[in-house]
């Protein structure tokens, strides 16, 4: 049996008895994938000293009370692609009673599909599922779920709620909050608790489900999820525009006042249009996914406006629009660079074109209808990313560094939230988790 150097705070034996030996990995043994996400994750000082694979969410829940009995640090994961994300995780012993150690607990084992009620367009899956092998479950029954999140081969169910990422589709689906009908999740006293349902939710007291989206694992670990799903369209067709801002911005006025329904209207830096091979000038982006004839009638309905406005123009079907699609996300979210920062904003979604080509950044992906987006630098320093957050201040938004050198993250509040519900915010950890051992530190104020 492996055992842990002297520097290890928690012991093994009381989560061999839960999870057994094949469901810890000591951080020595760390595949080099983790070790690199672990490493970023946490503050100078701070180790995690093991990372536990429950099988069942009975195993989750026990794991989860042994660590609140032994003041144990937790750090909820899936498949660790967004495991660096956000703040940096630290212990804080002067804060009684003072967590004695860190372990990641991975629901990576937990990835069964529970239910899926193809009649109610619903499904219920345990959060450690990935999202390409969800995908694979729909497309069998011509249905999908309209995320687009980033990494979705490597990205869980659970990872996705508690990050919030939606991606382009939140233009005609909205957020994942707003497709999560019900889920489980383990308290942070080793309890499990349900909240919504299977069909329709249920709110009484805290909306939970809205609570838990995009709460980076600090209020509980979620074990099972609920989604609502959509058939799968029959057709899809993206038109790529290229122009003068101006000529841009009108486009996508008319565009979003229209009568037409894209699926994302998404906004690329030039720098990116010609990474990507699209051509030259800013980018506008525009997904139609209906019944065929539909989608060629609004693509050509929307080229014929660009072609007035003298904008350049093409439509992308099939393979060309399914690499599109493809290499978009994996140019933005590529964090092999060490030096890489990623980035996520909002800002009024009527200053999107102009931001696109005012803020000091090469790469920039806007999505025009919420205003959201992302941001890529490939070297930044802290003042050059708090000359952008305060830029996309300006414009009404915010920004938000996701992914960072642990220095760049060291210097500067990497959420800069500063409004008025940072003390609602506490009150509501403090109720869920008053020991503050999910999670510490990570969230917005170092909740």
């Amino acid at each position: 049996m492996k055992s842990f150097s002297t520097e290890n705070h928690v012991s093994t034996q009381e989560l061999e008895s839960i999870v057994g030996t094949a469901g810890i990995c000591l951080r020595q043994y760390t595949e080099v994938f983790w070790q690199e996400r672990l490493e970023k994750a946490v503050a100078p000082g701070t180790k995690i000293d093991c990372t536990v694979y429950p099988n069942t969410q009975e195993e989750l829940a026990a794991v989860i009370e042994a660590a609140r009995n032994n003041r144990w640090g937790v750090l909820p994961t899936g498949s660790g692609s967004k495991l660096d994300w956000g703040g940096l995780v630290k212990l804080d012993p002067a804060n009684p009673p003072g967590a004695e150690g860190i372990v990641a607990v991975s629901t990576g084992r937990l990835n069964r599909l529970v239910e899926h009620a193809v009649g109610d367009l619903t499904v219920t899956a345990e959060a450690g599922m990935k999202f390409a092998d969800l995908q694979q479950i729909l497309a069998a029954a011509g249905q999908f779920l309209p995320i687009d999140p980033a990494y979705p081969q490597q990205a869980t169910l659970g990872g996705i709620v508690a990050t919030a990422d939606a991606g382009s589709l939140r233009h005609r689906y909205r957020g994942v909050r707003d497709l999560l009908l019900g889920m489980t999740f383990v308290r942070s006293d080793g309890k499990i608790a349900v909240a919504g349902g299977r069909v329709v939710k249920n709110v009484a007291g805290y909306d939970l489900m809205k609570l838990f989206t995009g709460a980076y694992g600090t209020l509980g670990v979620i074990s099972q999820v609920t989604f609502r799903v959509y058939p799968l369209p029959e057709s899809s067709g993206t038109v790529v525009l290229t122009g003068e801002i101006n000529a841009l911005s009108q486009t996508a006025q008319i565009l979003l006042s229209s009568a037409l329904t894209p699926s994302a209207v998404d906004l690329l830096s030039p720098e990116l249009v010609a990474k990507l091979g699209l051509g030259k000038g800013t980018g506008l982006i525009v997904r139609f996914q209906s019944i065929a004839e539909s989608v060629k009638q609004q693509s050509a309905r929307l080229l014929e406006v660009a072609e007035k406005l003298g904008l350049q123009g093409t439509s992308c079907c099939e393979n060309d629009e399914h690499q599109l699609w493809q290499r978009l996300p994996e140019t933005m979210w590529d964090s092999g660079t060490k030096s890489a920062i990623i980035c996520k904003i909002g800002i009024r979604p009527s200053e999107a074109v102009t931001a696109i080509n005012e803020l000091p950044v090469q790469d920039a992906w806007i999505h025009a209808g919420s205003g959201l987006g992302v941001l890529r630098f490939e070297n930044a320093t802290a003042d050059t990313l708090l000359q952008v957050r305060r830029g996309c201040e300006a414009k009404g938004g915010f920004l938000t560094v996701l992914a960072a050198p642990i220095d760049i993250k060291q210097r500067l509040d990497v959420w800069g939230y500063t409004g008025s519900a940072i003390d609602l915010m506490r009150r509501i950890k403090q109720q869920f988790d008053p020991e503050n051992l999910l999670s510490p530190h990570r969230f917005i104020s170092g909740i």
